[in-house]
């Protein structure tokens, strides 16, 4: 008997790659390192826009500051026998000082005036940051705590005991000595006035955040905006000034019409 020859099967190989799939692999770890490279290389420059944003504002501050304050605070802010030292009062002092018009100061005089601000919002900001960057100090508030939103009754008991004897109680300002004297608040910025609480300028002591904290301060804010806002019940407020003013007024108002009467009657008569 012949036996008939097979050929033998073709055994497969297991675990050989198609050459497609290993072109895949290197197409999609391409794909990630290259997606990887560019988050990375656009966090970097971010980072750095805003650093070289940050350095040119200050360098911006620097030259205003030389070129306006220098002359009475000392090109190195160690100031001089017509102006105070700025090492350590931070951008909050300086915002408050410039964004309100009192520095530069036109004359020496018992306190600064307000006055027309004569820098743009970007220049005050500059001139903060240069300060700010040379020591550590009081920074501008956080918008947060201006919203005069907070409790304007208690807000108005804080003013009551920490400000209404300087500021009157309606915050319409009062005489000091030796020709000072504190401001009316009404139409300040609330930023204004938490700068002026946190820093303490001219006559006025300084309220940190161990005294009145942020949200002590966010009431008063809110107390005095409310009574800024609202209408005076009692008629004509006469400033606000108080006792001295309405008796001012009556005396004048009331003399007169007595005067005027009496003046009248005898002409009568006559």
């Amino acid at each position: 008997m012949f036996r008939t020859s097979r050929k033998p099967r073709a055994v497969r190989k297991t675990g050989r790659r198609s050459p497609l799939a290993s072109v895949s692999l290197i197409a999609l770890g391409l794909l990630l390192s290259g997606g990887a490279y560019a988050l990375v290389s656009s966090s970097t420059a971010v980072a750095d826009t805003s650093a070289t944003t940050t350095q040119a504002t200050v360098e911006e501050g620097e030259k205003l500051f030389q070129a306006n304050c220098a002359t009475c605070h000392g090109l190195d802010l160690e100031g001089s026998d017509d102006g105070p030292s700025l090492v350590g009062v931070g951008s909050a002092a300086v915002d408050f000082q410039v964004g309100t018009g009192r520095m530069p100061l036109q004359a020496q005089a018992p306190q600064a005036p307000v006055k027309p601000v004569q820098f743009t919002e970007d220049q005050v900001n500059a001139l903060a940051q240069y300060v700010a960057s040379i020591a550590p100090g009081p920074s501008i508030p956080e918008d947060q705590y201006l919203d005069a939103e907070g409790d304007a009754a208690r807000g108005a008991e804080l003013f009551r005991v920490n400000c209404a004897m300087c500021h009157n109680v309606a915050g319409a300002g009062g005489a000091l000595t030796e020709g000072k004297y504190a401001p009316a608040l009404t139409g300040v910025t609330p930023t204004h006035i938490y700068e002026a609480m946190l820093t303490g300028p001219q006559n006025m002591p300084v309220f940190n955040d161990a005294n009145l904290t942020p949200e002590d301060k966010r009431d008063i804010i809110t107390a005095l905006k409310f009574q800024e806002n609202s209408t005076s019940v009692g008629g004509h407020p006469l400033g606000a000034l108080g006792p001295v003013a309405e008796g001012l007024f009556l005396w004048i108002a009331g003399m007169g019409i007595i005067v005027a009467l009496t003046v009248w009657i005898t002409a009568r008569s006559n």
